[in-house]
Order: C-alpha cells, then structure tokens, then sequence
C-alpha cells in the first residue's frame, strides 16, 4: 500500500512536469503564429489549451483522493498541497499562451506585431519558453539553487516589458490605437507567463524546504535533488 501511495505521489509530479512541457511549447508556437500571422499554428495552439486543462483536472481528482485517503502529514502533505498550486499556475500559464494565438487569430491575415517591434515580442516568448524548460527541471529535480535562479532570470522578461512599454509612450509611435492596445496585452501576456514560471519554481522550493523562497538567501542553499518522506524514501512533486 505505501508503495503505491508513493508511486500516486509521483505520478503527480510527473503530470506537473507534463503540463509544464506543454505550456512551453505552446507559447513558443503562440509566439511564432502572431509574428508570421499563422492562423493554422494560432488554431492548433487554441486547441491543445483542452490537454492542459484536462491534465490540470486529473491531477486536482488524484490529488483531492490522496487526501481523502491516506491523509498525508509532513513532507507528503506539503507535496500535495504544493502540487495542486502549482497546476493552477501552470494552467493559466497555457490560458496565457492561448490568448497570444487568439490575438493572432483575431488580426489575422494582417499581423498584431509592427516590424519595429518584431524582435522584441521574439526575444519575450523564447525567454518565456526558457523559464518554463527550467520551472520543468526545478521539478524534476527538486534543485534549489536553481529554482532561485528563475527570479533573477525574470529580471530580462521585465526589462523587455519596459523597452515594449517606452516604444508605446514615445512621441513617434505611428500604428495607431489599436495596435498599440494588441502590444500592451501582448507585453502583458509574455510578462505574467514568466511570473508564473516563477511561481512554480518557488513553490518547489518550499516543498523541499518548508520555507518560503523570498526568505531564502541563494548562496546558503545547498542543491537538494529529492525530498524525503517520512519512511526516508523519495517523494516527486
């Protein structure tokens, strides 16, 4: 029986990793259908929205049964109560992705990005696909260290929303309102994805630790690869 209570617990974390991979590689191809106009990419993005909520839901049932079942305490309650915080950031990070590929959808055949801005928008989904290849391996490998690191990484994301905005308020913007009004939803969309990839990441850190990352000092943090449960064997996210 506690075998197959910590294979659950693991089956967990592997859905978390599933969704997390999922949620990458729809805003990258959200990024690359509202820069090239792709209305079949935007469309395919739209549709795969419905795995990760699916996922999202499974994982919630599995989750809200082990609690109801075993009643976990210690480490193995902490993973499953951080488990179901983490699905909610992940889901609305696809949510996220999902409105890039609407906005591309909604403008399409013409294109929501002016030229001017086209590498910038660029530089914001690959970054938001990088924080959330490593929120993926935060979770798989329960690396501390490197989950702290992802705050700092979100630095460049707010530094690219700023260069997005300061195109917006400069005298010389010539696309007009509602171009305007489609770059300001879209520097917004890109910025909350990399903060939920971050949120994850925190959350990690606090399945593994039992603290909260804002009151963790990265250079007094020793990588951790595993959490142990109450047995003294491993436990997944």
């Amino acid at each position: 029986m506690r075998d197959a209570y910590h294979e659950e617990l693991d089956s967990i974390g592997d859905g978390l990793v599933e969704m997390a991979r999922l949620v990458g590689s729809a805003i990258g191809r959200a990024t690359t259908a509202i820069l090239d106009s792709d209305l079949k990419l935007a469309e395919s993005v739209i549709e795969a929205d419905k795995k990760v909520d699916e996922l999202q839901h499974d994982l919630e049932a599995r989750a809200i049964a082990l609690l109801a079942r075993q009643q976990p305490v210690a480490t193995d309650l902490r993973i499953v109560v951080t488990s179901l915080r983490m699905s909610a950031d992940l889901e609305r990070s696809g949510d996220l992705a999902q409105h890039v590929a609407k906005l591309a959808r909604l403008r399409f055949p013409d294109r929501a990005v002016p030229h001017d801005l086209h590498a910038t928008i660029l530089e914001m989904g690959q970054l938001a696909q990088r924080l959330m290849a490593k929120a993926a391996e935060v979770i798989v490998t329960k690396d501390v260290d490197l989950a702290l690191q992802l705050e700092t990484d979100d630095d460049e994301m707010d530094l690219l929303h700023r260069t997005l905005f300061q195109h917006l308020i400069d005298g010389r913007w010539k696309h007009g309102i509602e171009t305007a009004v489609d770059v300001t939803l879209l520097g917004r969309y890109y910025e909350r994805f990399a903060d939920h990839a971050v949120a994850v990441a925190k959350r990690v850190v606090f399945l593994v630790t039992g603290e909260h990352a804002d009151d963790l000092q990265q250079s007094d943090i020793q990588p951790v690869t595993g959490v142990d449960g109450p047995d003294g064997g491993r436990s997944g996210a």
